[in-house]
């Protein structure tokens, strides 16, 4: 009897289904009134910054949201993390939702999902010493019976981030750039967490700093075994550190799919154009060059059709009338984009 073996995918950690979020410009009733053509009218202005974006991060690997500033990145991580309430969608963590989950009941959540921010010189306390940083997570969630143990384990997260032990006792201060992002990943690995949201955590950093965080943060995933979200606009270190990855655009995601598929063969117009601007040297670009044109439309006013169809060298009349559906256009990597449309 011959039995055909086939992989199963690996669990899914997080889970992200149609998540919205929006921001109101006008506050009350009366920042609402417009007058217009001689009548006063109700006018809300919102800022569209999330619009429906879907996604899936297996357990054990990482996975990359890139695009230009201002698409959203940010606005998914500290959403997906609960910093900021959806306005609509799911948001399933270990297949818990926990769009709506009360604050009573996210202490869990959260000790599980911890997040390293884009700059090192505003996330960490400038009145505490590291060591009292990091045993303040460690105390909070009860991994420590005492504050003896709480700061053996806060020096030891030290070392494993390549920091000596006198360096407990100095400010955020007296680090440079690259050591007081050592001290924010020590201290989010301080409660063990199995998840990790990394929000452009090199981008404020020196070239030379960069490679050395994010080989760090590969070393440190594979020893403790998280799951990672990784923000990042520079493809580059997306290239390197990504097993699959999103494009975003104006709050939206354009093309999906693992590294090897968006990289070997980026469909979308945008993606395409992304691709273009990476200068190379010595490797052959991955595609022809395609300058980005224009302006990226206001998240006040969204056009009808395509996000991106003043902008597009492809676009067409239905790319103005009706947003296009993301389609599969090989197993894993889908795009939203009518060229594909059958």
């Amino acid at each position: 009897m011959n039995t055909q073996q086939t992989t199963q995918p690996a669990p899914k950690a997080l889970e992200v289904n149609n998540l919205q979020q929006r921001f109101y410009l006008t506050k009350g009733f009366f920042q609402s009134l417009r007058r217009e053509d001689g009548r006063i009218c109700w006018n809300d202005k919102v800022v569209h910054a999330l619009n429906g974006i879907s996604f899936d991060v297996q357990e054990g690997e990482v996975y990359a949201l890139v695009g230009e500033s201002g698409c959203g990145k940010s606005t998914a991580a500290k959403t997906v993390i609960r910093l900021l309430e959806p306005a609509a969608g799911q948001i399933l963590y270990k297949g818990q939702d926990i769009s709506h989950l009360p604050e009573q009941k996210l202490g869990k959540v959260r000790r599980e999902m911890q997040m390293i921010f884009q700059d090192p010189y505003t996330s960490l306390n400038p009145r505490q010493r590291v060591i009292d940083i990091i045993c303040e997570p460690l105390l909070f969630h009860k991994l420590a019976s005492n504050r003896a143990e709480a700061e053996e384990k806060a020096v030891d997260l030290l070392q494993k981030v390549g920091l000596r032990p006198e360096h407990s006792r100095r400010y955020p201060h007296q680090f440079s750039g690259g050591q007081r992002q050592r001290i924010v990943i020590a201290r989010s690995l301080a409660v063990e967490p199995s998840f990790i949201i990394a929000d452009e955590p090199v981008s404020a950093l020196d070239v030379s700093i960069q490679a050395q965080i994010l080989n760090l943060l590969m070393d440190l995933k594979d020893e403790m075994g998280f799951s990672c979200l990784f923000i990042a606009h520079d493809l580059s270190v997306v290239r390197h550190i990504s097993d699959r990855l999103a494009c975003m655009y104006l709050g939206s995601i354009v093309e999906k799919g693992s590294k090897d598929q968006i990289f070997e063969n980026p469909m979308h117009p945008y993606t395409k154009m992304l691709f273009s601007a990476v200068p190379t040297i010595d490797e052959d670009p991955i595609v022809e060059e395609m300058p980005i044109k224009g302006e990226i439309p206001s998240a006040v006013n969204l056009p009808q059709g395509c996000y991106f169809y003043d902008r597009c060298p492809y676009a067409m009349p239905i790319c103005q009338q009706e947003f296009p559906e993301e389609r599969e256009m090989e197993p894993g990597h889908f795009v939203a984009c009518h060229l594909y449309d059958a």
